[in-house]
């Protein structure tokens, strides 16, 4: 029989905090209502500070976990799962099984059960055990490591590059797999990509592209370190005329500054490579734009404080590349691909080509937002 919704979304809230939780899944979507997330899963973990919430969320690119402690943390996060309009809950504790579905009418069938499983075996391995060794895409005893540095902060940043480089490629790759790296510094992440790749069982040749000499001469030396100074090569020059001795399939510009994220993006398209990783890194350029004109209508609050005006000139910028890439073929996931702990530039554009035409609603979406706001990206004009 159905029950009301807010009656048993009450009871589910109250067995998320319960102590005895073992486990419970969001998923699914109400009618004519779509979630934030796809799907939500929580447990609890032992910690070293005391068990907490482990609330895993997948945005339908990729998951994202989180471990909130007891108490406000617990109960606020609990709340805003609770708000999304996921169709199903599944939740198990110590003592029952209860599984909800969300009708047409917005009201709740609810199932009660038993537990689905006996207690564990006391010998078996603690499932809720957390702090334990972390399944690394690249193994943190690798060589690359003893040259770059392993710290902590440096594993967990290659690891965050590497599951979504493997978000974005397919399960079978070309080979050889051509991937150039634009912007690339210090080269840990290229190496790291090389590394990860090299391990699927593809002949991979990268090229990594600075403006400095001295990085260039620095990462040649790395390489030979490495043992893989044939496969790995790296050049002097600008994003916008390095010359490579192949037309790639991967590029990466990571953290490139400013309208060099454009530049990358903008060779991306010329060679047509099939994919592109660019996180991007500091928005002068439409921040700029934005202090010269006056905002449309009702929009002017928007822009009126500088800080405002700067983190709201950071999203319009990321929005107008992604809607570029989509102009000229490519299919784009805007995504954060480590915690903003680690670095508050941690946003990333993956794009995949589809040589998909623009739709004339894709361009007018486009025009619009760039007349309304009286703005002209660096990457259209490069494009």
């Amino acid at each position: 029989m159905p029950q009301p919704l807010a009656d048993v979304l009450a009871e589910v809230r109250t067995l998320l905090l319960d102590p005895g939780l073992t486990r419970a899944v969001a998923a699914g979507r109400r009618r004519g209502q779509t979630p934030t997330v796809t799907r939500a899963e929580l447990r609890p973990v032992a910690l070293k500070g005391g068990t907490h919430l482990q609330i895993v969320t997948d945005d339908g690119a990729r998951p994202f976990t989180r471990n909130v402690a007891p108490g406000a943390q617990a109960e606020a996060a609990v709340d805003a799962l609770l708000a999304e309009p996921f169709g199903n809950w599944h939740v198990e504790t110590a003592t029952a099984t209860v599984q909800v579905r969300i009708t047409k009418k917005g009201d709740a069938q609810v199932h009660r059960g038993a537990p689905r499983s006996a207690a564990p075996d006391a010998a078996a391995p603690d499932a809720a055990a957390h702090d334990r060794e972390k399944q690394w895409l690249l193994d943190p005893g690798d060589p690359l490591f003893q040259v770059v540095g392993g710290t902590a902060a440096k594993r967990r940043q290659v690891d965050a590059f590497l599951r979504a480089l493997a978000a974005t490629l397919p399960s079978s790759l070309p080979s050889p797999m051509r991937v150039v790296d634009l912007g690339c510094g210090n080269a840990y992440l290229t190496f790291a990509a090389y590394r990860y790749l090299s391990a699927r069982g593809v002949q991979v040749q990268v090229v990594g592209v600075d403006v400095r000499e001295d990085q260039r001469v620095r990462n040649t030396a790395v390489a030979a370190s490495l043992g893989c100074a044939g496969d790995v090569t790296f050049v002097a020059g600008t994003i916008s005329s390095a010359e490579l001795p192949f037309d790639p399939d991967l590029v990466l510009a990571l953290h490139a500054c400013d309208t060099a994220t454009d530049e990358a993006l903008a060779r991306a398209v010329q060679w047509s490579a099939r994919w592109v990783l660019a996180a991007p890194c500091c928005h002068h350029d439409i921040a700029a734009q934005l202090k010269g004109t006056a905002a449309p209508a009702p929009f002017a609050e928007l822009t009126r404080h500088a800080i405002m005006r700067e983190r709201f000139a950071d999203v319009l910028t990321d929005t107008l590349r992604a809607s570029l890439l989509r102009l000229n073929g490519y299919k784009v996931d805007v995504v954060e691909f480590i915690d903003s702990a680690h670095t508050p530039r941690n946003l990333l554009l993956r794009a995949r080509r589809t040589h998909a035409a623009p739709t004339p609603a894709q361009r007018e979406e486009y025009e619009t937002l760039t007349t309304q706001w009286s703005v002209t990206p660096a990457l259209e004009k490069l494009l």
